[in-house]
């Protein structure tokens, strides 16, 4: 670490703590060279794969693309903004331990159908709808019939 004072890149740590909740290390620093003290942060970069488009295109993850696309069909369901952001974490977190540099689309697809799988089955079903481009209702009803319903719900 270069010192902000003289640019000598001889410098020592002597303290380090957590910061923010423990998101960042806090570093008390001292130049070797003119003896002044300064704070570095130190926070984790975290990356996320870019996304292979079917077209075969590839783009930067967009988050704010995930959550418009689980937001739409959770619309008039009784899941909570916390719901919503706890899912788009999981989703991250799914890609994250791909520990892949690129991912297709359709990978991140399914994980987003299983999260909202988990979420809200109608709001899966809706999803699943549009993204596997039903074509008639037998493919709709494919889809239902794989979600575990209750005895109650099946029999009226």
């Amino acid at each position: 670490m270069h010192c902000p004072f003289c640019n000598t890149d001889d410098t020592k740590v002597t303290d380090s703590r957590l910061a923010a909740a423990g998101a960042q290390v806090r570093r008390r620093r001292q130049c070797v060279a003119c003896g002044e003290r300064f704070t570095t942060f130190e926070i984790c970069e975290i990356v996320m794969p870019r996304i292979i488009k079917s077209s075969g295109r590839i783009e930067p993850y967009d988050q704010n693309k995930l959550r418009r696309s689980i937001s739409l069909p959770l619309q008039k369901r009784p899941v909570s903004s916390d719901e919503l952001e706890a899912s788009i974490s999981r989703i991250e977190h799914s890609l994250r331990t791909l520990g892949e540099r690129e991912v297709a689309s359709k990978v991140l697809g399914e994980i987003v159908m299983k999260q909202l799988q988990d979420l809200d089955d109608v709001a899966y079903v809706r999803f699943a709808s549009v993204y596997r481009d039903f074509q008639d209702i037998g493919q709709f009803r494919a889809e239902l019939d794989k979600i575990n319903l209750p005895k109650d719900v099946e029999e009226s």
